[in-house]
């Protein structure tokens, strides 16, 4: 299982994504799931992914594999001019992988799904963020909805939904997205440690944060236990139950 945020705030965008893969209780690894693509001064693209591990592997590798020998195997991520169509590309790399993988009359609703969020800025057009389902389609974030998670969303959503705000400053964003994170840790055993965080700001063209926390973050430490206690104190403030 997995968990990835993306969200957009006024100066830009904030993902988030943690690292657990897992084949069953007693077969756990750590991979990667966000990756960047930065051209300096040009554009700056991020990839998220949740789903099956050798499927999203295979989107990621080829789309980066394209973009290393331009000439031969265009279009690529650095050709794209717009977000729009780089979501476009990215949705038809994933029809073209499951395509290869499945035995005949697979679909993408079964062992072979894979869900991206996709987010950043391309010079001459505003920062954007997408989802992109296993069929290769997608959506686009708006004002009504200004954040996107896939993989294991149902335990971070409340908080997201209560306390998000798009004038949020980056910290209040970063303390936001660790209060989502350690809610769906705490209960869901498939969605682990190391966490992997990035943000980009609006017209900067360049990744201005790019760091992972491991369980011997202090912040990450003094943000769990804090909430734990926080909502302990505010059960304890309500009234009891009166027969």
């Amino acid at each position: 299982m997995t968990y990835c945020v993306g969200l957009k705030i006024d100066r830009g965008l904030v993902f988030m994504s943690d690292t657990r893969t897992n084949a069953g209780i007693d077969s756990i690894s750590t991979f990667r799931k966000m990756k960047l693509w930065e051209k300096p001064g040009e554009r700056v693209i991020v990839l998220m992914s949740a789903g099956n591990l050798a499927t999203t592997q295979a989107v990621v590798s080829l789309l980066d594999e394209r973009t290393k020998a331009a000439a031969d195997r265009a279009p690529t991520l650095y050709e794209m001019p717009s977000m729009f169509q780089t979501a476009r590309l990215v949705g038809d790399t994933v029809k073209e992988v499951i395509a290869q993988s499945a035995p005949a009359g697979q679909t993408a609703d079964s062992s072979f799904n894979a869900s991206f969020i996709l987010g950043g800025q391309i010079k001459g057009s505003e920062p954007r963020l997408f989802m992109i389902y296993p069929e290769g389609n997608f959506i686009e974030c708006s004002d009504d909805t200004p954040f996107f998670q896939i993989g294991e969303t149902k335990y971070g959503k409340p908080i997201l939904v209560r306390a998000y705000d798009r004038r949020m400053s980056l910290a209040e964003t970063v303390k936001l997205l660790m209060v989502s994170f350690d809610s769906t840790l705490k209960s869901n055993l498939s969605v682990g440690l190391p966490l992997d965080l990035a943000f980009y700001e609006k017209d900067s063209f360049k990744i201005g944060l790019n760091k992972r926390i491991g369980a011997d973050d202090p912040y990450y430490s003094s943000v769990s236990d804090g909430w734990s206690d926080a909502l302990k104190a505010a059960f304890q403030s309500l009234p009891d139950f009166s027969e």
